[in-house]
């Protein structure tokens, strides 16, 4: 039986040789596998395994069995551990005890002043965040619009080309899923799969260790192939490939044209696969649309391409509609993918950008109770308390007045007065008004909710930070032949029973059918035949 992935049941809480994300800030995102001990390298660190960050150490001993959400604060740990076995050559004598430092138990780990993190369980949303980057990434915004366009559900087989870091293949992975096919092998239902194919091999061979550890590996087939020469079938061998039955398709390739090609229902003639290896534009396209039955006809004795051989075997579903999705981030790509899709027979085709911005929701606190508080504008919040405020200035004005006409000497105004000496000295340093305003404020605030005070307030984005591209939709309909034709005309005809009227009934009681008028002419009527096909008929009076 299949061990549950931690993307679809991760559990209450962290547990050891599990997946988790730490989150040190907003878009700061660490993934750590947790483990207690590591004794292939160990990194000498008395309290186990150790995750440095800029915001602090977070010992693996501290993340595990936490509930998720948990805020995690950083560790001091001993760094003078870490150099006994380091020395330049190995001493005998030190064997026996760097073996005892081995096999020594954890300490525990005593809590830093500072700085702290978040435990996060993992999902495709925080995988996407914190990845890492082989290439360009499918962020969550494109991934969630394109999984909805393509109506990926539980059960449905989805084609990846150009699996790149992993991003989208985690997230149809859970959109796919309706249970580990070896859990239940005697199912009757289609199991959801993905079949992802990249040409560059490092990145094949890190992206399946990955679905390894993150126990996708039964969900997801990854394959190393180039598609736009070898196509989209399962070569378990060379002699008799298999289909992956595909009802979705994401081409995330830099000529998704080249693809196109051998994503077809029916084997394409040689002159149509030819057109398809450049760049097509609206001008250098042909301007007829050819579908894949009429283009498998349209020249029978051409010479054979890849795929195009009496065997042909398509990757697509042929009983439901087929929709792709392309990534492209240049308009001339967009031009050449839909010259292709319209040539090979694609309908409802459409191109969309998404442009995501996010909004910045915060509340706003305005006033001068709020001065010298950290997220604040300290100007008055209304006339009222400009007001009062000018009021208490020209007061402040008037006692130093009176103080400079009783020969006092002060500096300042009012309460910031400074009184000098007879050798212009000052006696002391005075806090300002607004000093003492703020000190006051600083301690008002500790009994004070101030996340439920001020003004909700939200702000966009100025600019899109995200990797957008264009988005090219389709869809392949099912492939209707003279044999689908011929029986659904039979099963009309079966279903269509014939209408015979009443002689001497009409419309409204009105007498209708053959025979003299009043006024003895002849008259017109209708019969219907045995095929329900309405005859007109003339009768002499």
């Amino acid at each position: 039986m299949s061990v549950p992935s931690p993307f679809f049941n991760a559990g209450p809480a962290a547990t050891v040789d599990s997946l988790a994300v730490l989150q040190l800030k907003r878009d700061l995102q660490v993934p750590v596998l947790l483990q207690q001990t590591n004794d292939t390298t160990p990194d000498g660190y008395a309290e186990g395994i150790v995750l440095n960050t800029r915001f602090g150490s977070f010992p693996h001993s501290t993340l595990i069995d936490q509930p998720w959400g948990s805020q995690i604060l950083a560790s001091k740990v001993d760094t003078g551990s870490r150099a006994k076995g380091r020395k330049r050559k190995r001493d005998p004598q030190d064997e026996g005890e760097r073996s005892q430092d081995k096999t020594a138990p954890v300490q525990a780990a005593i809590v830093a002043g500072t700085g702290f993190a978040h435990l996060l369980q993992p999902t495709p949303e925080s995988w996407t965040i914190s990845l890492p980057h082989r290439t360009q990434v499918v962020y969550t915004p494109d991934y969630s619009y394109i999984l909805q366009r393509l109506r990926v559900a539980p059960g449905t087989h989805l084609i990846e080309a150009g699996a790149g870091s992993g991003s989208f293949t985690h997230a149809s992975a859970r959109a796919v899923f309706n249970g580990h096919p070896a859990s239940s092998p005697a199912s009757t239902h289609r199991a959801g799969h993905v079949y992802s194919f990249e040409y560059h091999e490092p990145r094949v061979t890190s992206l399946r260790e990955e679905l390894i550890t993150h126990g996708l590996s039964d969900l997801v087939t990854v394959n190393h192939r180039d598609v736009y020469q070898e196509g989209f079938l399962l070569a378990h061998d060379t002699q008799s490939p298999t289909s992956p039955a595909a009802n979705a398709i994401f081409l995330d390739l830099p000529a998704p044209w080249l693809a196109l090609r051998n994503l077809t229902r029916s084997c394409i003639s040689s002159s149509l696969y030819k057109s398809l290896s450049q760049p097509q534009t609206a001008e250098t396209a042909q301007p007829t649309i050819a579908f894949p039955s009429e283009a498998a006809s349209a020249d029978p004795g051409a010479a054979a391409t890849p795929g195009q051989d009496s065997d042909f075997v398509s990757p697509l579903d042929p009983t439901t509609p087929v929709r792709l999705c392309t990534f492209t981030p240049c308009i001339e790509q967009v031009q050449s993918v839909v010259s292709a899709l319209r040539q090979l027979g694609w309908v409802e085709i459409q191109m969309v950008e998404i442009a995501n911005r996010r909004l910045d929701i915060r509340r706003e606190r305005v006033g001068y109770g709020e001065e010298g508080l950290k997220g604040t504008i300290g100007g008055p919040k209304d006339v009222e308390e400009a007001v009062r405020r000018l009021v208490e200035v020209e007061g402040r004005f008037r006692e130093w007045g009176e103080s400079m006409k009783a020969g006092k000497g002060g500096k300042g105004d009012g309460d910031e007065a400074k009184v000098e000496s007879k050798g212009g000295e000052e006696k002391g340093q005075r806090m300002t008004q607004k000093q003492r305003r703020q000190e006051r404020n600083r301690v008002e605030e500790k009994g004070r909710k101030t996340f439920k005070e001020g003004m909700l307030v939200h702000r966009t984005e100025g600019e899109v930070k995200a990797h957008t591209s264009y988005l090219v939709f389709a869809v392949l309909p099912v492939e209707w032949t003279e044999e689908d034709e011929s029986k659904a005309a039979e099963e009309w005809d079966a279903a269509v029973k014939p209408v015979v009227k009443e002689p001497g009934k009409g419309k409204r009681g009105s007498k209708s059918g053959n025979g003299p008028s009043k006024d003895g002419k002849d008259t017109e009527g209708t019969s219907i035949d045995q095929n329900g096909v309405a005859q007109e008929a003339k009768v002499d009076a």
